[in-house]
């Protein structure tokens, strides 16, 4: 089975998380956490900087690394390493269809992709 490593922003401001909705791929209409691969020659923050700027025009801060997902898709292994993040500048949707910014109380009110769903539970149980 395919391996993929992918870093996620989990992007906080004040008591609500950013969720995105897909606007390309097989996974297209579901909600994730922005984020992208890791290139070969990149550390999982320069990926993670360099992955929001393409998908969301904007800088982040990263705060700290949260954790870090393994889930089997049908064709794929996926290793996800989540950081809380914060906006240093506005955003534009590039390669989302469109965008929530959700509390603890309505983070399960979107379609999420299955792994980012085991990122929401952490958020529920930790945050």
């Amino acid at each position: 089975m395919k391996n993929i490593e992918v870093v996620a922003a989990i992007i906080k401001n004040d008591d609500k998380f950013l969720a995105t909705q897909r606007g390309y791929g097989e996974f297209k209409g579901l909600w994730e956490f922005p984020g992208g691969k890791i290139d070969s020659n990149e550390t999982r923050e320069k990926a993670l900087i360099r992955e929001i700027k393409e998908e969301l025009n904007c800088d982040i801060k990263i705060n700290k690394f949260l954790l870090t997902i393994e889930y089997d898709y049908p064709t794929f292994h996926l290793v996800m390493h989540c950081f809380l993040c914060e906006l240093l500048s506005e955003f534009t949707l590039l390669e989302h269809d469109d965008y929530q910014w959700l509390n603890k109380s309505n983070l399960l009110d979107v379609n999420w992709l299955d792994a980012d769903i085991e990122v929401v539970n952490y958020l529920l149980e930790e945050l």
